[in-house]
């Protein structure tokens, strides 16, 4: 068990809507979230929305969104570790791949497999229409190829057991060789449920010195699922891109509430939270 808790904050997520959430989309309403959450104890994950009037619910791959994001997120939240998106479906990741390559960020996600993207409402239609979360090996080789340029660290998500196996051959075969992190992906509706007795499992399948978080996707049911990770060991994520809901069933109008009660989870598994410098220290951040 890793002593110290690494937290990390999902400030907004894909496609939440801010007309409908309170989730920050502008460089200020970013680094607005950023800082609540990192006076919580939180490292930050971003995503990168449109910044036209009208557009904020829908992802951007722009360089110079992404730097200006970061800057404001550095100037409010001094030695914070920005993790940074990189999930695309289709041939067209080349936006992503650029944001890393020029922000040179300390973490990026790597999704490590493919995945039917699938959710079905109550009336048994489908929620969207199916699509693919493609992530071929060839689309994560690319990632890592970048990501190894910038000095970044991959952090693989993992949305289904057998992409934690796939993580194990990547390391196998030499596609990856440093820091090693897995983030345990619980709540999608095709992929892993956000099932605490599953956690056990995927600790055996994955490489047993890298490091692992769980981001549970959900209402006030993922609060057991955060609490058996801090008892396990694991470094821990939340945000409004996850959950607007504490464990009571009270929806969140800040990440930082989130962030709050994310810590008292670890306090009660008796573990500290990580400043942002042993942070570094633990994740072997390189700059």
């Amino acid at each position: 068990m890793s002593d110290k808790a690494v937290i990390t904050c999902a400030l907004n997520g894909v496609l939440t809507d801010p007309k409908q959430h309170h989730v920050p989309v502008t460089p200020e309403e970013m680094a607005r979230e950023a800082k609540a959450a990192f006076n919580a104890g939180a490292s930050v994950y971003i995503h990168l929305r449109q910044q036209a009037p009208g557009k904020g619910h829908l992802p951007s791959w722009e360089v110079g969104v992404s730097r200006e994001i970061q800057q404001a997120i550095r100037e409010a939240c001094p030695g914070v570790i920005i993790n940074h998106t990189t999930g695309t479906s289709g041939p067209n990741y080349q936006g992503a791949l650029a944001c890393v390559r020029e922000t040179r960020p300390e973490i990026a996600a790597c999704n490590a497999g493919s995945l039917n993207y699938l959710k079905v409402k109550a009336d048994n239609s489908w929620a969207w229409p199916p699509m693919l979360f493609d992530n071929a090996v060839e689309k994560v080789q690319d990632y890592l190829d970048v990501m190894k340029e910038a000095g970044t660290i991959p952090e693989f998500e993992c949305f289904d057991v057998g992409i934690v196996r796939c993580v194990g051959m990547y390391w196998q075969t030499g596609m990856h060789s440093g820091p090693l992190e897995y983030n345990f992906v619980m709540g999608v509706a095709s992929g892993m449920p956000t099932d605490p007795e599953l956690l056990p499992i995927l600790l055996k399948l994955k490489r047993p010195d890298a490091h692992w978080q769980v981001t549970a996707i959900g209402r006030a049911e993922i609060w057991p699922l955060h609490q058996r990770c801090a008892d396990l060991g694991g470094h821990l994520r939340t945000g409004l891109e996850d959950t607007f809901y504490l464990g009571d069933g009270t929806k969140v109008t800040s990440n930082g509430q989130l962030i709050e009660a994310l810590a008292a989870c670890a306090r009660r598994a008796g573990r500290d939270i990580a400043s942002p410098s042993e942070a570094r220290q633990i994740f072997g951040v390189r700059h």
